[in-house]
């Protein structure tokens, strides 16, 4: 059976079968709702669609249950893996992550899904794989942090690299914040401020074209649920 390659991220999940030139077969959201049991909700269905889960927050696990559920999901009923026959995992780790962390993936893979395999190697040399380098300069700009890092010979520079505190997320809210200051009375759905963002967004080369930017980016209007 062919090799699993997981990418978690702080928004998507990237799974699919090591195959040269493939797309990842699944990209989905890793934050899901939880369905509570018979009785936790009381009845209120309005209030099991407020509780969610996060299982990645700024590139590392934090909710190990949630992934473990996630990864249940994926690669057995997305995948078509049968349980007592599984493969092997290559997972994709951001840059710096803590030992414990390691550890407790490795234990997950192995006494819960009891794979034949598994290697974690860090995003940044396998982003340099992809389009056939060993050695070079990765900015990995995602949902919840930035990472930056010299690699060489498929080895991370670690003491040259950065790791910043800052993605994707922190530009929605900023944005939310923005149309809020703008209009007080509409009320904001960071969702919909997100697909805002993904549409219409654009930035400048540097400060002085910033003007030049502006003008070019889309006027369109977008209507919000409430009108």
């Amino acid at each position: 059976m062919e090799a699993v390659v997981v990418d978690a991220g702080s928004k998507l999940l990237k799974i699919g079968f090591a195959s040269p030139d493939q797309d990842p077969a699944l990209i989905t959201p890793t934050k899901m709702k939880r369905v509570l049991e018979d009785g936790d909700g009381g009845g209120d269905v309005s209030m099991v669609e407020e509780v969610t889960a996060d299982p990645v927050v700024r590139g590392f696990i934090r909710d190990w249950d949630a992934m473990e559920d996630l990864l249940q999901h994926v690669l057995y009923i997305d995948l078509g893996w049968e349980v007592g026959d599984e493969g092997q995992i290559l997972f994709a780790e951001p840059l710096f992550t803590p030992k414990a962390i390691r550890e407790q993936l490795v234990q997950l893979m192995f006494e819960t899904f009891n794979f034949s395999g598994f290697y974690a190697s860090e995003q940044v040399v396998l982003s340099l794989y992809a389009v056939g380098h060993i050695s070079g300069c990765t900015v990995d700009i995602g949902h919840g942090k930035i990472d930056i890092a010299p690699v060489c010979e498929g080895v991370v520079q670690h003491i040259a690299s950065k790791r910043f505190q800052i993605g994707g997320i922190d530009l929605t809210n900023l944005l939310a914040q923005k149309l809020k200051k703008s209009n007080p009375l509409v009320k904001i759905d960071i969702f919909e401020v997100e697909k805002l963002k993904e549409q219409y967004a654009c930035c400048a080369e540097d400060q002085t074209s910033f003007e030049e930017t502006e003008n070019k980016c889309p006027t369109e209007t977008h209507t919000l649920p409430d009108g």
